[in-house]
């Protein structure tokens, strides 16, 4: 009988998100993991990967693809919510972001569009994917 490693029991092992553009995504999406300590994982032609710890992210532009975009309204993943080191490093990114295809959603809720005690930045990139920064605490 296999052993069970319990100190992971329950982290994700990787999220798989099938983009219309691998390039777009990578450099999009890529510059965000990075950013957040991510390390480049795997690469293939039609895909991506970026790990940390015992969780990797891919991205992969599948054959398969049934649509163009990603919408984030309908049944499926709304969005990836990452940890981010405090206020101001969710505030940098937030800065850079549009330099690699990123719009802040809820600007003029930003950064309490979650509530008063919830700071955090909400982004979308050009294919729909959102992603929100929490700021633990500072």
């Amino acid at each position: 009988m296999a052993t069970v490693d319990t100190s992971i029991t329950g982290v994700l092992h990787h999220v798989e998100l099938w983009v219309p553009d691998l390039e777009r995504s990578a450099a999009s999406l890529g510059w965000l993991l990075e950013s957040l300590g991510y390390q480049r994982f795997h690469s293939w032609p039609s895909g991506r990967s970026w790990r940390l710890g015992p969780t990797y992210l891919v991205m992969e532009q599948s054959t398969a693809l049934t649509g163009d975009t990603h919408d984030r309204r309908a049944p499926g993943l709304n969005h990836l919510a990452f940890h981010v080191d405090g206020e101001a490093e969710v505030e940098r990114l937030v800065a850079e972001a549009a330099r690699h295809g990123w719009t802040l959603l809820f600007a003029d809720r930003h950064p309490y569009a979650g509530g008063e005690q919830h700071f955090a930045a909400y982004l979308e990139d050009q294919d729909g994917f959102e992603v929100e920064l929490v700021a633990t605490s500072t």
